[in-house]
């Protein structure tokens, strides 16, 4: 019997429909990246399906490689954490191994009271902005992406659509929080490694204010710049459809206008 919360990854699930991949989808592509890395693995839709529920928090590393390779992001930034020394391996039902934490495995949830959920479901299609400060080349720049946001309660995880940015390869990650109009929480964005930044994966923090509307949210972020000094700027966020259908995902991952 279960007595602890168990958190969904919705982080993964992000980033899952961000690639427009059904579960099914992202197995068969770990599959074939195991292949090619020359390490083959049993992913199923049933193991995805644990992951994105949360009931497995930790990879194994085979699956930590082939998940990094098809996603281009470390385990950590797809809401795992990091696999553990001491684990205990069982079989998947439908084909696969995974970890599951032994007695000094990760801690249990908490089981605390949490906030109530936000009255607005903020699942959807947003226009993230941005502007940054370039001090090598003296101007000020905008980053936009198209975003899907998903909600979990009062937490919104976020993930650019491919395609779906001013800047070709340069994914943005958003993990927010939703307290009443104040949204605040952490981006992470991989610039294009052959791009001006060479590949650097920048990330920081943001707070946001909600208008009424629950349209559109603006305010700051915070995070470091190419000299490693602190910088800020203005970030909003504007809702563009609720849809978050396999058929709107397309339509959306291309270049913003503008």
């Amino acid at each position: 019997m279960t007595t602890a919360a168990t958190a969904p990854n919705d982080v993964l699930r992000a980033v899952r429909i961000g690639l427009r991949m059904s579960q099914d989808d992202l197995a068969k592509a770990l599959r074939r990246a195991g292949e090619q890395l020359g390490e083959p693995n049993d992913a199923s839709k049933r193991l995805v399906q644990r992951w994105e529920a949360g009931t497995s928090r930790a990879p194994r590393p085979v699956y930590a490689r082939a998940l990094q390779h098809v996603t281009g992001r470390p385990v950590e930034a797809l809401g795992f954490t990091a696999p553990l020394p001491q684990a205990r391996v069982h079989p998947d039902p439908q084909g696969g191994h995974d970890m599951d934490p032994g007695p000094e495995g990760v801690q249990a949830a908490t089981t605390a009271k949490q906030p109530p959920p936000p009255d607005t479901n903020y699942s959807g299609i947003w226009l993230s902005r941005y502007e940054f400060y370039s001090s090598s080349r003296d101007e000020t720049y905008d980053g936009q992406h198209y975003v899907v946001l998903l909600q979990h309660g009062n937490r919104l995880t976020g993930q650019s659509l491919p395609g779906g940015s001013s800047n070709p390869d340069s994914p943005l990650t958003l993990d927010l929080t939703v307290d009443r109009s104040v949204v605040t929480g952490s981006w992470i964005e991989q610039t294009a490694s052959d791009g001006y930044y060479n590949g650097a994966r920048y990330h920081g923090a943001i707070q946001m204010l909600v208008e009424p509307t629950g349209r559109r949210m603006a305010g700051k972020w915070v995070g470091f710049g190419k000299d490693f000094d602190v910088n800020t700027g203005p970030w909003e966020l504007r809702l563009i459809d609720t849809s978050t259908s396999k058929a709107t995902l397309q339509q959306y991952s291309r270049p913003p206008e503008g």
